[in-house]
């Protein structure tokens, strides 16, 4: 049976890593919110060009042939 003192090494051990992983999660969230970003201006500038360029729609905005 573990004595009282390899618990709390184990408590304070668990803790630690708790805390890491929630610093880890916080920055891919924050790298996450940046990705979408640059994918939406990505989008949008996409379909600008195509606008421009004498499509009638967007081609993300466009239904596949198969459908």
């Amino acid at each position: 049976m573990a004595g009282a003192q390899d618990i709390e090494e184990r408590i304070a051990h668990l803790e630690r890593q708790v805390e890491e992983l929630s610093d880890v999660v916080a920055g891919q969230q924050g790298e996450i919110a940046q990705l979408t970003a640059r994918v939406e201006a990505l989008m949008a500038r996409e379909a600008e060009r195509e606008v421009e360029a004498g499509g009638t729609a967007p081609l993300a905005d466009q239904k596949p042939p198969h459908w």
